[in-house]
């Protein structure tokens, strides 16, 4: 798709120096070392040759065609060297100058005339301010980065030229291939979706990786990445997250999602492997490069100390993968192995002395056990560990069935086990914390391939309903849907409210009761009190009319002390349901990615700990049952101490009608239903009170 950029065949560059330590001379240099077999053009008017290769006026005088044009110019020259390459009809340019948006106004318009020139040829465009591209399969290096890695699976985009530099040294000093890395700079034509798209096609990619800054296009990335991570894994660091725009949330969803939350969930729809660290962004990369995926989360641990393998095991169980103990044949096998004080649970401490042979013994007798689905090998340097050796056995020993990693700790004692480990395709870090945690990245993508088809339920509504109440807010000019109309939008989507009625003096008030029957309770209605407890703008379990009549007076006067300009239409009267557990379902709708719907319990756990979810609408069954799972505090619904369980269905099933109301209606900025009380499995669950917020009308889609 990008061939004439990441695939050349020739390969101009104009800007070409006759003095090292510019930036045309060393991409020159690399091209030559590297070795590209393609033709490769050096175009300076003030120069017939340069490192041996002749030299061009200008790309027309070459009189062959060029797929890549690299321009290594001045700022103030690329536009007229962007026209001349067009119009030489090279197939792809690479911009590597700085200076343009990221310095100021003048040189964003700049890269936007380059930009919509290259656009109106059809000539893709990599930069402008990127360090270059590398195909090491390709034998192509067209950077001006001092190293070269050597030939291997793992592809690399990054919007930052400096840490491209960063990732190139790194994998060159540690033995690791790298296939295409690519620095997209500031993306005035090609982003990290074009690449995306590429590299999920090329073959000799194994795993994707990247470092971003910015998405430009949430959803034309969640389907890129989720379409590449169908084929390969896909990994990235992703850094610059801030609150989600400048606006003040006015619920709770919105004052707990930002862009972060947005990213991580996002990332996980589409099946990408979040790296949070520099150094993890490349451990997840080499698990998978090298190994192949499990088939569940059961880990074996063999170690020669007990404290790395407890911190194994610690690392595992706090990121949810199993040790479960082996059988009692492995148990017995091993144990004919080992000596006397050698533990065969789980860890496998083969003890200090342990040799390569006691090692082996031990790994070859759980390879070929059924309790485990993949295998951490940790070694620290005792006399008789013999590092290298045991590197080269285990590599040997690997029959490739279940994922395999190390963890060799120490400094120089096992540097070169390292090496050999590496180059020999199996992972080997320097923690067993770090070992772990790239493991259960294999996991989560594992599960993640072998995900239920994606079927996101369509409940009956009346839509009209919806309309109409937006439309009048909208007549009104008003932004917040308070409760009272909240409501009616959520019973037209099938949620079950309380009996309830708006009126406008204390007389109407005891005769809503009396109609609606006691106990209820009262809540004052107006569009300028949001959060109505602030206020002192509820009553509850008001049980006779002397009640209702007091408290109707009591809310007026209580709104009018607070709040002397805020527009008051009434107090709502509504019945009292009965008790159950407190939850919290909402919505905000990030700029990028569209709707997040958020579930937690109520009371502490949302407003103090903070214990919440977050998934992109829509949402199936299974999701949304996932995302009650992954709370802190999901046993409370599940029934402890005693305690009975409540309806997750209930629960599952509103988040999906809040899922189907939030992409019917984008003009639905944000919601909460809080609480939204739930009963016990076959009872009732219901909505006791809601806020919703409504986009401004120009960028309501």
């Amino acid at each position: 798709m990008l061939d004439s950029l990441l695939k050349p065949q020739s390969v101009a560059v104009l800007g070409v120096s006759r003095s090292a330590g510019k930036v045309g001379h060393e991409v020159m240099v690399n091209l030559i070392q590297g070795g590209f077999e393609g033709a490769i053009y050096p175009v300076n008017p003030g120069a017939e040759e340069i490192l041996g290769l002749r030299c061009y006026p200008d790309l027309a005088s070459i009189g062959e065609p060029v797929d890549l044009c690299l321009v290594a110019l001045p700022v103030s020259k690329v536009e007229a060297a962007v026209k001349q390459a067009l119009a030489a009809n090279v197939g792809a340019m690479v911009i590597l100058t700085a200076g343009f948006k990221e310095v100021g106004e003048d040189g964003a318009e700049l890269e936007a005339r380059i930009s919509d020139l290259c656009r109106q040829h059809r000539v893709r465009l990599m930069g402008p301010n990127s360090v270059g591209l590398i195909n090491a399969h390709h034998k192509l290096n067209a950077t001006f980065a001092p190293v070269m890695p050597p030939p291997g699976g793992i592809s690399v985009i990054s919007q930052s030229g400096a840490l491209c530099v960063a990732i190139l040294d790194w994998a060159a000093s540690q033995g690791i291939g790298l296939g295409t890395t690519v620095s997209f700079g500031n993306k005035a034509d090609l982003n990290e979706v074009d690449f995306l798209e590429a590299l999920a096609e090329d073959d000799e990619t194994r795993v994707i990786t990247g470092y971003l800054e910015s998405i430009d296009d949430g959803e034309r990335f969640l389907t890129a990445a989720q379409e590449a991570a169908d084929i390969k894994p896909v990994v990235i660091l992703k850094v610059g997250v801030t609150a989600a725009g400048a606006k003040a949330a006015s619920s709770h969803t919105g004052s707990l999602a930002g862009a972060d939350i947005a990213y991580w969930a996002a990332f996980k729809r589409a099946g990408v492997i979040r790296a949070e660290t520099f150094e993890s962004l490349f451990d997840y990369a080499q698990a998978f490069a090298m190994q192949p995926l499990p088939e569940g989360r059961r880990l074996a641990v063999i170690t020669n100390a007990g404290g790395p393998g407890i911190m194994a095991a610690d690392a595992a169980e706090g990121s949810g993968l199993e040790l479960m103990s082996p059988d009692e044949a492995t148990q017995d096998a091993l144990r004919a192995v080992l000596p006397p004080e050698a533990a065969v649970g789980n860890p496998v401490d083969v003890i200090g002395d342990a040799d390569p042979d006691r090692y082996m013994a031990a790994f070859e007798t759980i390879q070929a056990g059924d309790f485990n689905d993949a295998t951490l090998l940790i070694a620290t340097p005792q006399n008789m560990t013999r590092p290298a050796e045991l590197a080269h056995r285990l590599a040997q020993a690997h029959d490739g069935e279940k994922p395999l990693v190390a963890a060799f700790l120490g400094g120089d004692e096992v540097e070169e086990a390292r090496r050999i480990l590496t180059s020999l395709n199996i992972p080997c870090y320097s923690s067993p914390e770090r070992a772990v945690r790239a493991l259960r990245g294999m996991v989560d993508y594992a599960a993640w391939r072998n995900r239920p088809p994606r079927v996101v339920t369509r409940f009956p509504v009346n839509r009209r309903r919806v309309d109409r109440v937006i439309r009048w807010h909208r007549r009104m000019k008003l932004s917040q849907i308070g409760e009272v109309e909240g409501k009616e939008i959520l019973r037209a989507y099938d949620f079950t409210i309380p009996r309830g009625r708006l009126v406008e003096s204390s007389s109407q008030a005891v005769e809503a009761a009396n109609q609606i029957g006691y106990p209820v309770v009262m809540k004052i209605v107006s569009p300028d009190i949001i959060h109505k407890s602030d206020v002192g703008g509820v009553r509850l379990n008001l049980a006779t009319s002397d009640q209702v009549r007091d408290a109707f007076d009591l809310l007026m006067l209580r709104s009018t002390r607070s709040l002397p300009d805020a527009r008051v239409r009434g107090v709502y009267v509504e019945a009292m349901g009965r008790r159950g557990r407190e939850v919290i379902l909402g919505m905000t709708r990030d700029p990028q990615f569209g709707p997040m719907l958020m579930f937690g319990l109520g009371g502490i756990f949302v407003e103090v700990m903070k214990d919440v979810t977050f998934h992109l609408a829509p949402i199936t069954a299974d999701e949304a049952m996932q995302m009650l799972k992954a709370t802190r505090s999901y046993a409370l619904l599940t029934g402890v101490r005693g305690e009975s369980a409540v309806d997750l269905e209930a629960i599952a099933g509103g988040l999906q009608r809040i899922s189907q109301l939030s992409t019917d209606y984008p003009e639905i900025a944000e919601l909460d239903l809080n609480p939204f009380i739930v009963g016990p499995v076959g009872g009732e669950s219901y909505v006791a009170d809601a806020r919703m917020a409504l986009r401004p009308q120009e960028v309501a889609k």
